[in-house]
């Protein structure tokens, strides 16, 4: 009876709950292999997602503590995502929804926590937390954030729901007056951010045309717009300069200025690119050169021509006045046969193309729509050999005799599996040579293989694509077509493949 009259205070009965068991299992997570580890993290998000009666401070705590030990193995599974060659389909898989499945937990539970103690300002531990909000709002931002890359990274359509959280996590730490507050993301990240600094971040990988670079080429691109992102603007009121629009408060996604709000709302915001296109012109300048700055963290070591294709990318999207479609698209319903790779293309404008009967490697398209500068294709899955973005291939028309070649440039998935690759056409008249280099004194024992591309090349210039490491700048090279024989001397190298070069060479 005596007991009655001075309970104890209710503790919640979820495992960790009780400090000792929580921290055995963040020991033990720290030495777990890296998926098994973000797996049981998940697992425990799973588990938190309804525990009752855990006070607001111990469950932020809790979540806190999980998601700081699950930061490295993270970033390991990040690493095997974009640089295991050997990495099967289902592993890669497995990979993608791992993390993204994490990011997304992981938002929706410091969102909870930031909705309790709104709801709840008296409740336990809600005063206790309160210095811990801005945290919880930081983290909340930059876990959606990490869903959008996840998401370009296989292709995705950006969700809704994703960019209706953003809005929201901006709007109300505006009204508190954390929006600008800079807290430290994780223990082993240098550096501070705020939750404005991360959904700006949002914004401008979302308007940079993610869809037409590979994995590791956005990672890359991530790194960038982090490095550049005090030089853009948000602001509530429009610019000379912006060029992308968006309104918080109703969770909307960014849309060119081209298409400008109907009405006032306190919501809206005006992206400018400020002086980061200068700044990136500058560091293309320095990569250019062979170097790479000291202060530029791009979470490993890259080659120059790792770098450049994507600072010259970012170049065109962060530019005053964003790329526009050159030419108008004709909606079409056709198919096409289409081979893959520099070999296959190569015999095909050698006039070696495979007979109608003879189909081997070949893949039909249902073709969408079409344009002077290329087409685009459909289809529930897009099998056979793996697309990647930049991949040489020739298509042929249904019912035509003629064989374009083209090079994939954009690529997404949306409603479930249907796919959608966007292909530019470099030629509609193409010719495969063999090109020797022009040397002095013994003959050539060799030739190298081309395709010359014979149409859209400026007067004097001709574009020749070869296979992998074919381009020498400091190599004449000749050929012999069409009843002549032309000498070139290169210019450079204006694009790179998996199996192909294209090089720009001024006639002599």
């Amino acid at each position: 009876m005596m007991l009655n009259l001075f309970p104890f205070p209710q503790r919640s009965d979820h495992p960790l709950a009780d400090a000792k068991e929580l921290k055995r299992v963040v020991a033990e997570l720290r030495v777990d292999k890296a998926a098994d580890a973000v797996d049981e993290v998940v697992g425990w998000f799973e588990s938190l997602e309804h525990a009752a009666d855990f006070r607001l401070d111990l469950y932020f705590d809790v979540i806190r503590q999980l998601d700081d030990v699950a930061q490295p193995h993270l970033r390991s599974l990040g690493r095997d995502y974009l640089l295991s060659p050997g990495l099967s389909k289902l592993g890669e898989e497995r990979l993608w929804a791992t993390s993204y499945g994490y990011w997304r937990q992981l938002a929706a539970l410091y969102t909870a926590c930031a909705e309790r103690a709104r709801l709840d300002p008296k409740g336990k531990g809600t005063h206790a937390f309160k210095a811990s909000l801005p945290l919880a709002l930081v983290r909340s931002q930059a876990a959606r954030c990490n869903e959008l890359k996840w998401l370009a990274y296989c292709y995705g359509s950006e969700s809704d729901e994703v960019w209706k959280g953003l809005g929201a996590t901006y709007v109300a730490a505006e009204a508190v007056g954390d929006g600008q507050k800079a807290v430290q993301l994780y223990p082993a990240r240098q550096g501070l951010c705020s939750v404005a600094q991360q959904y700006l971040h949002a914004i401008v990988f979302s308007t940079s045309s993610m869809d037409s670079l590979t994995p590791l080429e956005m990672e890359l691109a991530d790194r960038l717009t982090a490095h550049f992102l005090p030089k853009f603007a948000l602001s509530p009121d429009c610019r000379p300069d912006s060029i992308y629009w968006l309104d918080a408060a109703k969770g909307s996604a960014p849309l060119r200025l081209a298409r400008p709000p109907g009405k006032t709302s306190a919501g809206l915001r005006f992206l400018s690119p400020g002086t980061a296109r200068g700044a990136l012109d500058e560091l293309t300048h320095v990569v250019e050169r062979g170097e790479v700055p000291a202060d530029l963290n791009l979470g490993g070591e890259y080659s120059q021509r790792a770098l450049l294709p994507v600072l010259r990318h970012l170049a065109v999207h962060w530019a005053l006045r964003p790329p526009k479609r050159m030419y108008q698209r004709h909606p079409v319903t056709t198919t096409m046969q289409v081979l893959h790779g520099f070999d296959e293309c190569y015999s095909v404008f050698s006039g070696a193309q495979p007979s109608g009967q003879d189909r081997r490697g070949r893949e039909s398209w249902v073709v969408e729509n079409v344009s002077l500068g290329g087409f685009r294709v459909h289809g529930d899955d897009l099998s056979g050999a793996p697309i990647k973005l930049g991949a040489l291939l020739c298509a042929q028309p249904e019912g035509g005799e003629n064989w374009l070649l083209g090079v994939t440039r954009r690529f997404n998935r949306v409603a479930g599996r249907r796919t959608c690759l966007g292909v530019q056409v470099l030629a509609r008249h193409a010719l495969s040579i063999e090109l020797a280099p022009r040397r002095s004194g013994f003959a050539v024992a060799f030739a190298v293989p081309g395709i010359w591309l014979r149409d859209g090349a400026e007067a004097g210039v001709e574009r020749i694509v070869l296979p992998l490491g074919g381009f020498n700048v400091r190599e004449i090279m000749e050929f012999n077509a069409e009843g002549r024989r032309r000498v070139l001397a290169p210019v450079e190298l204006e694009e790179s493949g998996s199996d192909y070069e294209i090089g720009r060479f001024h006639v002599q």
